[in-house]
């Protein structure tokens, strides 16, 4: 399958240089470009992407607001890019729906790799970076949230993976820690987002981390 790409950032060069790698890559397709948010919405609606690529810094409309538009409508899966690991922004952004985010001083072959991975539903942050930034969401998020209805409906072992979340582990990584396939993991996973009425896995972490659910 042909993963198609949306680039949205609002300098020229950066974009420039993103599209030139995806586009270079095999199995993606980069169908457009956007210098803002707005413009990001519109491209989306109209190219159907599978990955937007966000930018969270753009004048207008900014890529919060825009991830917010994108994932709400069901447009496509929303890869935040970022100058810092831990841009205050990045964090309504996750809220909001984001898959995840990337440094825009990424590597070639991680990029192409978050964009695969994202369109295939899985995470694309590294462990550390993972742990890094949800636990300074917690931290400033202030009083934490209730925890959702849905958190007394998991399984014992949706419970486990959840923790596994919140500690930033890889699906590989979960399946390794708790003994069980791949595939298992993924299914896990799909299960513990609908229950908790969740868009994503960092958000899953962010519950995880708020609610003193991660695994050691």
């Amino acid at each position: 399958m042909t993963v198609k790409v949306l680039v949205a950032d609002d300098h020229g060069a950066i974009r420039a240089g993103l599209m030139l790698i995806l586009g270079n890559a095999e199995g993606i397709e980069v169908v457009g470009e956007a210098a803002d948010g707005a413009a990001a919405v519109r491209q989306a609606r109209a190219l159907k992407p599978d990955v937007v690529l966000m930018d969270v810094r753009m004048p207008g409309t900014d890529g919060i607001t825009a991830t917010r538009e994108v994932i709400a409508e069901g447009l496509a899966e929303v890869l935040v890019l970022t100058t810092f690991d831990l841009d205050e922004y990045v964090h309504a952004a996750l809220r909001a729906g984001a898959a995840g985010f990337l440094l825009k001083s990424v590597e070639a072959p991680r990029l192409i790799e978050a964009v695969k991975l994202v369109a295939a539903g899985e995470g694309v942050l590294a462990p550390q970076v993972t742990r890094k930034l949800i636990t300074a969401f917690a931290r400033t998020a202030g009083k934490p949230a209730a925890a959702p209805a849905g958190l007394g409906d998991l399984t014992d072992r949706e419970r486990e993976v959840l923790g596994c979340l919140g500690a930033g582990l890889s699906n590989a990584q979960i399946a390794t820690r708790l003994r069980i396939g791949e595939t298992t993991v993924k299914t896990h996973v799909s299960r513990v987002l609908t229950k908790l009425d969740l868009r994503s896995r960092v958000q899953a972490a962010i519950l995880a981390q708020e609610n003193g659910l991660t695994a050691e």
